[in-house]
């Protein structure tokens, strides 16, 4: 019998993260601010996602927007938010470390990979990989790290556009690490995504807009320069991730 294609929610909240295991899904990449890719989230969103999640929780550790490569003290947040994850008891971590050069940044990896794996937790390597020089060299590397699985859109703005390279590096990985799809999977490609590529984990965030229940409200100011709505906020809805699973397993 074939395994079932297994869908991690990318949560940008605790409510988010029930919404994911509501709906079916595996496992749950709990992060904040995914209009910059994604950031670690606080101790407190994460201390109660974990009191409250059933399914398999990962932490984003990434401390900011933006480029890969992290200065000294980035490194020690990041080191520090790894320790936390494991004093929270979470089942993993997801990091992504690169050098100037595009390459893999193997030392600072190896350890933060170390630091989870010896307590436990299993490591999944993100779409920094997608921003490497020499993405099949990274793959090398990232299976010698010891990493689960590699999310990826194969080094392009979304899965679809990169649906040969993904069906490429899941041929070349053999089985060694999960190759897992991520970035712009819906509804409306999940089942093409799997066909063509062979996936067996795909990744989405399956959010939908949610107004504020707020009946004030002042419309003369705006708060951030992100979204340009300070009513409204994006939240992981039970039905597309049910929609999304049905689809990839069809």
């Amino acid at each position: 019998m074939k395994s079932p294609v297994l869908l991690e929610v990318c949560a940008n909240s605790v409510a988010s993260a029930l919404a994911a295991q509501d709906g079916g899904a595996y496992r749950v990449e709990l992060c904040e601010n995914l209009y910059e890719g994604g950031t670690t989230p606080s101790y407190g969103e994460i201390q109660v996602a974990r009191e409250l999640l059933q399914i398999k929780l990962y932490v984003l550790i990434r401390p900011r927007g933006g480029d890969f490569l992290y200065s000294d003290i980035e490194y020690d947040i990041m080191t520090a938010d790894v320790n936390y994850c494991v004093e929270a008891g979470c089942d993993g971590i997801v990091i992504g470390i690169l050098n100037a050069d595009g390459t893999i940044d193997k030392d600072r990896c190896q350890k933060l990979i170390d630091l989870a794996k010896t307590n436990g937790l299993g490591v999944t390597f993100h779409r920094a990989f997608d921003m490497c020089a020499d993405m099949e060299q990274a793959l090398e590397d990232i299976i010698a790290l010891g990493c689960e699985r590699i999310l990826t859109s194969g080094g392009k703005s979304t899965a679809m556009e990169g649906a040969n390279i993904l069906a490429h590096l899941i041929k070349k990985a053999d089985g060694r690490i999960t190759i897992m799809p991520g970035s712009g999977v819906s509804e409306k490609n999940a089942a093409d995504l799997v066909e063509f590529t062979g996936a067996k984990e795909i990744h989405s965030s399956a959010r939908v807009r949610v107004q504020s229940k707020m009946e004030y409200k002042n419309d003369h100011i705006v708060m951030g320069d992100n979204y340009g709505d300070e009513f409204a906020c994006d939240q992981t809805d039970v039905g597309r991730v049910k929609a999304i699973i049905q689809l990839a397993n069809s």
